[in-house]
């Protein structure tokens, strides 16, 4: 298993999320790139499941997440991928149906290799001070650490 998330905040408008994972950066990528694979760990908490999961893996190519409770709540996010560099970084803008965050996001996802394993960057950018304390305020690294939860089991499987 990896080991927990850490989150920092490096200027006013920005979040970090770094978590490191017991396996190759190849298989990091893959995991948040293809939409099987995807389908199977970016879910959160128990009760979540993610029926449509669209990536078009290419610069200006949109990315779709819809997710689904068990209780009936629903959730939505649409990307637009900035920059590829296959198993190093993937950028692109974010803005959820019911725009919690303040307008669009830009997130940076990079890996780095560390001692044998993989850790995953994510540096978020809000498009303000108080959509950033909003966003940190959420809980939101409880749900991305059930989603990583989920993906060092996903990655243990694909090491197998």
């Amino acid at each position: 298993m990896g080991e927990p998330l850490k989150m920092m905040t490096p200027g006013d408008r920005e979040i970090l999320i770094e978590r490191r994972f017991k396996a190759p950066r190849e298989f990091v990528w893959r995991a948040l790139v293809e939409p099987p694979l995807v389908k199977r760990w970016l879910l959160g908490p128990p009760g979540w499941s993610m029926p449509v999961c669209e990536i078009d893996l290419r610069v200006g190519g949109k990315m779709r997440f819809e997710w689904a409770n068990d209780d009936g709540r629903s959730m939505g996010l649409t990307s637009v991928i900035r920059e590829i560099a296959p198993n190093d970084r993937l950028v692109a803008t974010e803005k959820f149906d019911e725009d919690w965050t303040g307008g669009e996001t830009l997130v940076t996802q990079s890996l780095h290799d560390t001692d044998g394993g993989t850790t995953l960057r994510t540096h978020i950018l809000y498009a303000s001070q108080a959509a950033r304390d909003g966003a940190k305020m959420s809980g939101m690294t409880d749900g991305m650490e059930a989603g990583y939860t989920h993906l060092d089991g996903l990655l243990a499987e694909m090491a197998a």
